[in-house]
């Protein structure tokens, strides 16, 4: 069973990684960002507050969030592993998650730690070209990882693995299957 969570500021990668490393691993990819723009395509009443909360540089609430990520565990294809990106993305975030794990006895593998410069994310960021992507929203995004998500690090320092994420694509899945080959 491969349970792994994806850690890294806004722009390291982990949406391009979880893609080619679910396909590498055979678990599902379950992104909160996938989960909060699927709400937005379809103009719920919580799209709309999430398009609201994302156009101004904020986080969804823990609670909102929270709530999707436990249903979206509880589908099938995610009983016998998954990566998790962009969740949890605070210490509060991940004892919910520790807790929705215990219920079944499960518990979290590996995290990992995709390391980038704020200059090359900030670079990636407004090349990829979203209405919600400029400097100003990106580098706020990145002051609210550093105060709020990188906590993580110390939270997770028994199952984390810390791996560069500049350079090709199937470079760094390579630097990030061969760790994950390494603790088991």
């Amino acid at each position: 069973m491969t349970r792994v969570v994806l850690v890294g500021p806004p722009g390291a990668g982990k949406g391009t990684q979880a893609t080619a490393l679910s396909q590498k691993l055979g678990v599902p990819h379950i992104s909160t960002g996938d989960l909060f723009r699927a709400h937005i395509a379809n103009n719920t009443e919580l799209g709309q507050q999430v398009k609201a909360i994302l156009d101004s540089g904020g986080l969804v609430s823990d609670d909102v969030t929270n709530q999707m990520v436990r249903e979206r565990l509880a589908e099938e294809d995610a009983r016998d592993g998954f990566l998790l990106d962009g969740f949890p993305r605070n210490v509060g975030q991940a004892d919910v998650l520790g807790s929705i794990l215990a219920e079944s006895d499960a518990k979290i593998d590996a995290v990992i730690e995709f390391r980038v410069e704020e200059d090359v994310v900030v670079e990636r960021l407004l090349a990829r070209g979203r209405a919600d992507d400029n400097e100003d929203v990106i580098r706020h995004r990145q002051r609210l990882y550093r105060s709020e998500t990188a906590p993580l690090l110390d939270y997770y320092a028994d199952v984390l693995i810390t791996v560069d994420a500049v350079g090709e694509v199937e470079e760094i899945t390579s630097r990030v299957l061969d760790s994950l080959r390494a603790r088991t």
